[in-house]
């Protein structure tokens, strides 16, 4: 397995929170990982943003999906989730990695990698109910 955060590492985060946002019944533990994940997105999405290589849409949209989940009884591992994202570190599927390092590992920018995540996070959010 690579030891950077992929392009579709990034699609998977998206994937698993809007699934789980949408879904009937999750589980808790897929509650749980889609809220890790979404509260991490949102950190990644304000450090793009403060950055210039994101907006306000995604981080609204972002919101959005939080919203939709049942927090969890415990919101701390979210809580350092969000703060390791607005530091630029993603955490997904096992593997935490700076941004930096991501896109110098995959011959792109960091800005590259933000405005794909951007981009799935709206391509996302254009499915969520209204």
């Amino acid at each position: 397995m690579r030891n950077f955060i992929s392009i579709s590492m990034f699609a998977a985060i998206v994937g698993i929170t809007s699934t789980a946002a949408l879904a009937q019944q999750p589980t808790a533990e897929q509650l749980q990982m889609a809220y890790n994940a979404a509260r991490n997105q949102l950190g990644v999405l304000e450090y793009c943003q403060d950055k210039g290589y994101g907006d306000a849409d995604a981080v609204a949209i972002e919101t959005k999906m939080i919203g939709l989940l049942p927090p969890p009884a415990d919101t701390s591992k979210g809580d350092d989730a969000e703060a390791q994202g607005k530091q630029g570190k993603v955490s997904a599927l096992g593997v935490q990695q700076d941004i930096a390092t991501a896109a110098k590992a995959q011959n792109s920018t960091e800005e590259k990698l933000c405005q794909t995540m951007v981009g799935a996070i709206k391509q996302a959010g254009a499915a969520l109910p209204k």
